[in-house]
Formats: structure tokens, sequence, C-alpha cells
């Protein structure tokens, strides 16, 4: 797998100046849990699941979530599960050219996990792992513990020693009231320390969390704007999603919105980023209430999210296009990180805009060349727009 593999090799170059690398379920978690980008939620009652697979991925998706849980209705859970079996056969018998993505199921019960390891037979290889609901340290124990019951002799020798990875949503009541939220938080914090090697990455379940109080953010709203919301997000990055080595990679909330509504405020895409060569790409943004999920991307980003869940394809390009090092923080990263920067100091900026303080930049500067590994490094001459634009031409 590669970010924007799918983008012919001359658009490639164009494009980036330091290109994206090869990734494969193999590779670090490190890697992976930055390279999961625009994670695509599919229910798991889809009849050509397999064929949206394939096809996703040619489209630029490398991860995607197979649910078993509030995207289908109760009395769906039984043939959801007989699908899912039918379409990992499916795409086993396949044979595809290129890896699929990065396939995980949401599941509601631990008892799932191991039942549909168990009926995947030989085509569990093609998983990497299981999304686990509304968790909480009493809740999460045994779903962790299922998923490393599941994992018996046969099913380690079809995974070649690689080992299925948990994503846990955080989305419970526990965590959207006041009075419980730090303890919820401490006890998260010790079940995914004592699991660490399991956990890829913590999702976020804003959806859950609003229904707590009965609301929903409006398509020109961004999660930001929900105050409520706002401060558990802050709460878990403060507590889970530290860069002193004991935080997780926590991923942005989902976007709802795919098609126009009617709008109370002003788009807020400004003009001259498109003028002159992508006016059209903006009308087109702001007609499909994506200029929202572009500032609510950036907004993810500037509160220590990386990544995304999304509902619809179209959500994918965009996410993906911001995940870009541009030139400039690429240069001050590096900068940064010169080894003879190591005790500290502040320097003027390559591009001579802003100073770098080395020992209070140096985190950042670490997590900007890890994105830049996976989503590579645009052209100095390259905005988020002609990414933008390459990627929705291919979608």
């Amino acid at each position: 797998m590669r970010h924007f593999g799918h983008l012919p090799d001359e658009v490639r170059t164009r494009l980036f100046h330091q290109q994206p690398v090869e990734f494969s379920v193999d590779s670090p978690a490190r890697t992976l849990a930055v390279a999961l980008g625009a994670t695509l939620y599919s229910p798991a009652t889809r009849p050509v699941l397999a064929e949206d697979i394939v096809k996703q991925a040619g489209r630029g998706v490398v991860s995607m979530v197979l649910c078993l849980e509030d995207s289908i209705h109760d009395a769906e859970v039984a043939g959801a599960e007989e699908n899912l079996v039918r379409q990992f056969a499916a795409l086993a018998r396949r044979g595809v050219d290129t890896d699929p993505p990065l396939l995980f199921i949401r599941v509601r019960t631990p008892e799932q996990i191991v039942d549909l390891v168990r009926r995947l037979g030989p085509a569990v290889r093609l998983l990497s792992g299981f999304v686990l609901p509304k968790f909480t340290e009493e809740r999460g124990v045994p779903f962790l513990e299922a998923l490393i019951s599941a994992e018996n002799r046969e099913v380690a020798e079809v995974l070649g020693g690689r080992r299925l990875y948990a994503m846990p949503v955080l989305e419970s009541p526990e965590l959207m009231h006041r009075e419980t939220r730090t303890d919820t938080l401490a006890g998260i914090g010790r079940i995914v320390d004592k699991y660490r090697e399991r956990v890829l990455a913590l999702r976020l379940g804003v959806t859950d969390l609003c229904s707590a109080y009965g609301l929903r953010r409006a398509p020109d709203m961004t999660a930001y704007d929900v105050q409520l919301v706002a401060s558990v997000i802050g709460d878990v990055v403060n507590m889970l999603g530290r860069a002193d080595g004991t935080g997780f990679t926590v991923t942005g909330p989902v976007w709802e919105y795919f098609k126009q509504h009617e709008r109370m405020f002003k788009p807020q895409l400004r003009l001259s980023p498109f003028s002159g060569r992508a006016e059209s790409l903006r009308t087109a943004l702001i007609e499909h209430d994506m200029d929202g999920l572009l500032r609510e991307i950036e907004l993810d980003r500037a509160n220590g999210l990386q990544g995304k869940t999304c509902i619809h394809p179209t959500h994918v390009a965009p996410v993906h296009a911001l995940s870009v090092v541009s030139h400039e923080e690429f240069s001050d990263a590096v900068d940064i990180l010169e080894p003879e920067r190591g005790g500290g100091g502040v320097l003027r900026s390559a591009y001579t805009n802003k100073m770098n303080e080395v020992k209070p930049h140096r985190a950042w500067a670490e997590r900007t060349l890890q994105r830049a590994e996976v989503f590579g490094v645009a052209r100095e001459d390259v905005s988020f727009v002609e990414l933008l634009a390459a990627g929705l031409r291919t979608a």
C-alpha cells in the first residue's frame, strides 16, 4: 500500500518533493497508526462488499471498517456476520494485484471476535483487527482478552506471526459527563497501556458523545464549535495523546455530511488559494459542504488528532490531501532535528517567516517527519489545492 499510489507516476512526481513510502499490514504499529488516514466505514450488510473494498483501494483508501454495530439494525447482525465471512472468502479468492486496505471489523460483543476469527478461516489473513465500541476500562478488558484468545496456533500460522490490532472507540456517556470523565479516562489509560502492543489507535465517537445531550452539529459547524464535544476532545488528547512516549494516536471524528444543505453562515474557504486555477473546485467543495470538513481536518491536527473516521468516499481525498506535509513544514522539521541543534536554541526558519525554537518544537518536528514518511512532502510550489484536485479526479 502507498498513499496516493493510485495516481499515475508522473502526477506523483509533479506533486511531491518526497513521495509517500510503501507500507503493509506487517509494517510497525507506529507507522500504521499514522498511515490509517481517512478510515472509511461501511455497513457489513453490503452484498458486494468485496467489490467495494477493491474499488475503494483503487481510489486511494488504505483503511476500512466493516461495521456490525450502529450502522446496522439489531435484527441484521446474524446475516451481516454471514455476509462478512462470504465477502472475506471472495476477497481472498480474487488474488488482486495490490494489497487490500487495512481491514477492521467493528463488533458489538467480545464473543463476536472469537467467533468471527474462527469462521473466517484462512481469509483471516486479510484482517488487520477489530474496532471496539463504547470502550471503558470495565467494558474494554473482555474485548481485548477475546482478541488475544482468538489467536490460537492455527490462526497465528495464517497471520504469519503478526498480531490483530484493536482500535477502541471513545464514545461512552461517562466521557461526556464532566463528573465521571477524569476517572473514565484514567481507567481507559490503564487498560490501553497494559495492552499497548495490541492498541493501534484510539478513535473518537463524537456522534455518540453528542447523543448524550441530544446534540447534532450543523454542516457549517465543526466539532470544535460544540463546546461540550470540544472539551472531551481536549481531555482525551491531554490524558491519552501525549507526545512523551506514553500517548497513543487519536483519530479525528466523523464528518456526517456529504450533500448540499441550506446555509446559515458564509463559506469557510477563502478564495485566494483557489484563485485563477481552481475556482470551480472551490465552488464544488462549498456546494457539497466540504468547506466545513476541510476546516475540521485542520482543527483536528491543531488539536493533536491524526486521520479521520469517514462515512462517505468523497471525504477520503480531502483528509489525505491535508495530511501531506507542506514543503515549509518539512523544512522547519528538518532544521529543528539537525544533530547540532541537540543543545537547543532558536533559529530563523529557512522561509524567513518564523522562529523555530529547537527544544519546544522537537516533538512537533518528530511527528511531522513521521507524517511525511507515509503521506509525503509536497513540492515547494504545490498546495493542498493541487493535491486535493488530483485526489478528487480519481475518486
